[in-house]
């Protein structure tokens, strides 16, 4: 696939930092309309009270609203596992297309074996109103967008390219955090680094937006980078590292990361779009926590 990266477009892009997940969620506007995506939302979950609340994606819906734009896309980069998206919820207050890479499919077969689900749950992707392939294009506006498949991290993952803006997922981490791990089921250290090689394959000069930063060593929260920061300094695949250096790194380090807080509640309300399970007779809701199946 060639993605035709236009340098001249500079989406202007507010960054949303969710410290509770240090993920960062995205308003994306496209630099010739009002029109906007947004990013990897995130639904704030008390998983020990078991309550769904909404203030960080309500402090999304005030900027929108604040800047009179108007929601075209809800763009999830994969299926995350260490937070909720809360997409289905700005959905209702603002419109736009939800969108995900076409593995979702394959994501939702294997999470759903594992969380047990009946036939009730389809597996085909229908959350979705857009199952993304490799090289499709999309609107933001009058901003053509590319989605380009790079997974590795789960089989799902894509880098949403719009204009000289690239949002990578957990594809890369800034240059001093590496990459993401690879040890989830469907998850491959070496197809993330030939992911990898994709973005970096991007322009030099095309700016980079991060799905998480934890702050390493102490450093603040950054999340904005360039392809040319990442070849030169990731310290994960940066400087020329060969991809049987990082699979070797990658496979090893895996081994000892301990599962995210949040996967459990995750993948059952990310694999059906953002929306919690189904009530049962009575209208309550339940998430399923499988044992010794992850």
């Amino acid at each position: 696939m060639t993605v035709k990266v236009d340098l001249t477009v500079k989406p202007e892009v507010k960054g949303f930092f969710d410290p509770a997940t240090n993920t960062i969620s995205y308003v994306v506007k496209d630099p010739g309309s009002n029109a906007c995506a947004i990013v990897d939302s995130v639904m704030d979950i008390d998983y020990a009270a078991g309550r769904i609340t909404y203030d960080h994606a309500d402090e999304i819906i005030a900027y929108v609203k604040e800047k009179g734009l108007k929601v075209e896309w809800l763009i999830e980069t994969h299926v995350h596992a260490d937070h909720l998206s809360a997409a289905p919820y700005i959905q209702k207050h603002l419109g736009g297309k939800i969108g995900i890479g076409r593995n979702i499919t394959v994501v939702q077969d294997t999470f759903g074996k594992i969380f047990n689900e009946g036939t009730e749950f389809q597996r085909d992707g229908s959350q979705f109103d857009r199952l993304f392939d490799d090289g499709d294009t999309y609107q933001v506006g009058t901003m053509t967008c590319y989605a380009m498949h790079t997974p590795g991290h789960t089989p799902a993952c894509m880098t949403h390219i719009m204009g000289d803006a690239a949002f990578v997922g957990d594809t890369l981490f800034m240059p001093d955090g590496g990459s993401a791990r690879a040890d989830f089921p469907g998850g491959d250290a070496g197809t993330l680094y030939d992911s990898i090689q994709k973005v970096l394959a991007l322009p030099d000069e095309t700016r980079l937006f991060m799905c998480h930063d934890y702050g390493p060593n102490g450093r603040d929260i950054r999340w904005e980078t360039t392809v040319a920061e990442e070849k030169a300094h990731n310290i994960h695949v940066g400087g020329g590292k060969t991809r049987e250096e990082f699979i070797r790194f990658r496979t090893e380090r895996d081994k000892t990361l301990a599962m995210p807080k949040l996967i459990i509640p995750s993948l059952q309300v990310n694999m059906r779009g953002g929306d919690l399970p189904p009530p049962d007779e009575s209208g309550k809701r339940f998430l399923k926590v499988p044992i010794n199946a992850l």
